[in-house]
C-alpha cells in the first residue's frame, strides 16, 4: 500500500530492463547533478492533450506512469487509442478527448496482486517547468485518490528526487483550480 492507502502499481514490461535504462539516460534533458527536490503529491500539467491541471501522486514504486481515462477505443487496429480524461478527482466537468498513437500494451499488476492488460502511450508531462515525456499507462481511477501517477522512469528523466514527507514543493494549483478538483466549482 502507499502512503495515502492507494495501492502501489508495478508494471511488467516486455522491453528489457537494460535497453529501458539506457533510453531513459539518452532521453533526459536534465544534466547530471541537477535533481530537484519533489513532494509526495504535485500539480502537474500534460500540455499536448489539453489538461492544464491534475493532482498526481509521484510513486517511486511504479515504474510507468498511470492516468485516469475512460471510453477507451482502440483504432487504426489497434495502431491509436481514444480516450476520455477527467482532470478532477470528485468532479466529472472538464472532460478532454484525446487520440494518440498506442506506444505498447503491458499487464500491470497492483499491489493487491490484480494484473490489467493496459494501453501504454506516450504523454509530455510538466513539472517545476520541466518537460518529460512519460510512458502513461490508461485505466479507470475512479476509485483512487488520484487522477495521475507518475511513476520513477518519468521521475528519473526530469531529475526528480521525491521527499514523502512533502507536499506541492513546485507550488498549488490556483484557489478555483483546487476548488474545481474537490467538486465545489
Amino acid at each position: 500500500m502507499g502512503r495515502d492507502g492507494e495501492p502501489a502499481e508495478t508494471t511488467t514490461h516486455r522491453a528489457s530492463a537494460a535497453r529501458d535504462d539506457a533510453a531513459t539516460v539518452h532521453s533526459s534533458t536534465v544534466a547530471a547533478g541537477s535533481n530537484t527536490v519533489a513532494g509526495w503529491r504535485e500539480w502537474v500539467t500534460l500540455p499536448r492533450i489539453g489538461v492544464p491541471w491534475v493532482k498526481a501522486k509521484l510513486d517511486t514504486g511504479a515504474r510507468s506512469s498511470a492516468l485516469h481515462a475512460f471510453d477507451i477505443q482502440e483504432l487504426d487496429g489497434g495502431a491509436r487509442v481514444r480516450f476520455k480524461v477527467r482532470p478532477w478527482q470528485n468532479s466529472n466537468l472538464d472532460a478532454v478527448d484525446v487520440e494518440l498513437p498506442v506506444h505498447d500494451r503491458r499487464m500491470v499488476r497492483s499491489s493487491s496482486g490484480h494484473a490489467q492488460r493496459r494501453y501504454v502511450v506516450l504523454l509530455e508531462l510538466e513539472l517545476f517547468g520541466r518537460t518529460v515525456q512519460a510512458e502513461t499507462t490508461l485505466t479507470n481511477r475512479d476509485r483512487m485518490g488520484f487522477r495521475m501517477l507518475v511513476g520513477r522512469q518519468a521521475l528519473r528523466q526530469g531529475g526528480f528526487l521525491v521527499d514523502p514527507g512533502r507536499s506541492f514543493v513546485a507550488g498549488r494549483a490556483p484557489k478555483p483550480v483546487r476548488r474545481r478538483n474537490r467538486g465545489r466549482a
